[in-house]
């Protein structure tokens, strides 16, 4: 059951990164869309052509950091519904293997504690 939520709080996410992604617009937008819009731009001469490289890679970066901060907020945002969901995280879920060299270690324990009596 928890691994159904899960897997539907990741598509949440997904979506709704997606979503964001598609409404904010500019860091949606690839390096060559970016350098398209800037040449008409210089064509135009609302820019200058020694301008528009680095107006392409500041916009590109500003995009890239945009996207980080998003993608942070939403990371943020899922943690702290999956806290009030009380899901077990992967780093709390006992293994198989831990079990059974828990099971082993008590098992060892109980046999010497029975060989220590019998003495």
């Amino acid at each position: 059951m928890s691994e159904l939520i899960l897997k539907g709080v990741i598509y949440m996410t997904s979506l709704l990164e997606k979503s964001i992604n598609f409404g904010l617009g500019l860091f949606a937008l690839s390096r060559e869309k970016i350098e398209k819009v800037v040449e008409e731009l210089v064509d135009r001469g609302e820019v200058a052509r020694e301008d528009a490289q680095k107006m392409v890679k500041d916009l590109v970066k500003k995009g890239e950091e945009q996207k980080e901060e998003l993608r942070k907020m939403i990371k943020d945002a899922v943690a702290e519904t999956l806290g009030y969901m009380n899901v077990a995280k992967k780093e709390d879920i006992v293994t198989r293997e831990e079990i059974k060299s828990i099971v082993r270690e008590e098992v060892r324990k109980v046999l010497e504690e029975m060989q220590n009596t019998e003495k």
